[in-house]
């Protein structure tokens, strides 16, 4: 007797064709969510009141965080390392220009974090996507934070003056158009993961002013 039950419904090829196709966005959403969340409340700008040296300590990080990955993502010219698909726009110029401001005393880099990525397009798409968001944080914590911390531009959190919103709306449509499969997705999330993992790592090893 054939089993008719909703179960097998689903699993039906002929069924399948009418599933809806999976997001790689909502994928990226779902596998970075904790991790979002505990970066939301660990960075030093998280701070009830942050000061200056909490931004320091803030770009400090994130430096030692982007400078292996942008040397790594600099090795390939296909997925969003392709200017064609992604305009470059880098973020280490901006956090260099943002420490050099005479508003922040000299301090001693920190080490660089650990850094091994996969050698395919849709992993750096998922790490490109947690670089790309966060200028959409950056923006969010300039206008809380600008009046507190003025004198200091904060040019990195406001992009330079540059509206992050036009690049991350075509970011996003074009993540959609390259990575589209099953299989795809999975290695956008495994970049987006393993991007996350590496500035939640430097973060718990690193005191910050309290």
């Amino acid at each position: 007797m054939t089993d008719v039950s909703p179960d097998n419904l689903t699993a039906d090829p002929a069924n399948s064709r009418h599933a809806p196709a999976p997001d790689v966005l909502d994928a990226l959403r779902d596998a970075t969510a904790s991790r979002h969340a505990e970066l939301d409340q660990a960075m030093p700008l998280a701070h009830a009141a942050p000061t200056l040296q909490h931004y320091q300590e803030h770009l400090a990080l994130l430096r030692s965080w982007l400078a292996p990955i942008e040397a790594w993502e600099s090795g390939y010219a296909d997925g969003p390392q392709d200017p064609a698909l992604l305009p470059p726009a880098p973020h280490l110029p901006q956090i260099e220009a943002d420490l050099a401001h005479p508003t922040l005393p000299a301090a001693a880099p920190l080490p660089a974090a650990a850094w091994s990525g996969r050698d395919d397009a849709a992993y750096r798409w998922g790490v490109a996507y947690v670089i790309e968001g966060s200028r959409l944080g950056g923006t969010v914590l300039h206008r809380r934070h600008a009046e507190r911390l003025a004198p200091h531009p904060l040019r990195y959190l406001q992009a330079d003056g540059v509206p992050p919103g036009p690049r991350w709306q075509h970011f996003i449509r074009t993540l959609r158009a390259q990575v589209r499969d099953s299989d795809a997705i999975a290695a956008a999330c495994a970049g987006a993961c393993a991007a996350f993992d590496s500035l939640i790592v430097m973060r718990r090893a690193t005191p910050g002013t309290a």
